[in-house]
């Protein structure tokens, strides 16, 4: 299969990358460091086979340069995104558009290219990377949580146009990963203790959120659409979501 994977250059893109690549898909990844994603590319199962593309998908030159390189698609995973946290009141129109341009415009305006281009064959699956934050209302997330909302239901429309064409349409809304930025956080030191204990089975890695990626590409999945499925280690079991 030809999966394109956005956001693919570090964290949860780069281990979703890495596990399609040992289920012998070849990868399409994107991102706007090259340097890092010729790294990801050069430790996925048979490097030669997938391919690179830098883009800023916030740039609609850029997104004709990734349409132009791209093969006809079976899955795609939108990673790419934006994580701020802010006070309300210290909320204005530059910082909407910040967070909306890369986590919602860029994916809803990228597909509408994919769409109207036949990239993406019948029977194929999207995969968008939500969080958990949109089922919430913890303090400081206003424009994250709105933003991976509109995306969550966005894909929920999607996935009723699409499925004339058995193309499918699901979130994966994580709770707290250790990537890379959670590694080099200023030493988390007894902060991270004390988020340990808000996760019933603990933080979780990249590949908790690759593995259900994974599953959600493959055939395995062919009856699963419109969904928005929860992976957070237990942490929204006290919550009212």
């Amino acid at each position: 299969k030809n999966i394109l994977v956005t956001g693919a250059s570090s964290g949860i893109g780069k281990q979703i990358a890495i596990d399609c690549a040992l289920n012998n898909a070849n990868l399409i990844l994107c991102a706007r460091r090259i340097n890092e994603l010729h790294e990801v590319k050069s430790n996925l199962q048979n490097p030669s086979a997938h391919l690179v593309v830098s883009v800023d998908l916030t740039k609609e030159k850029d997104v004709h340069k990734l349409l132009e390189a791209l093969p006809i698609l079976d899955g795609i995973v939108l990673n790419a995104g934006l994580v701020s946290y802010r006070p309300v009141t210290l909320i204005n129109e530059l910082s909407i558009r910040q967070v909306f341009s890369i986590n919602f415009d860029a994916n809803v305006l990228l597909l509408q290219h994919l769409l109207k281009s036949k990239k993406i064959k019948n029977g194929s699956s999207i995969i968008f990377i939500g969080s958990i934050s949109s089922h919430l209302g913890n303090p400081g997330t206003a424009l994250y949580a709105a933003s991976k909302a509109a995306i969550s239901a966005y894909s929920k429309v999607l996935a009723s146009e699409l499925s004339i064409k058995g193309i499918r349409s699901n979130v994966i809304s994580p709770g707290l990963i250790k990537t890379e930025i959670f590694e080099t956080a200023s030493g988390l030191g007894n902060s991270e203790i004390s988020l340990e204990k808000k996760y019933p089975l603990g933080i979780g890695v990249v590949s908790d959120v690759s593995n259900q990626a994974v599953f959600l590409l493959s055939s395995k999945s062919r009856w699963i659409t419109g969904t928005d499925i929860i992976i957070d280690g237990g942490y929204t079991l006290t919550k009212e979501i």
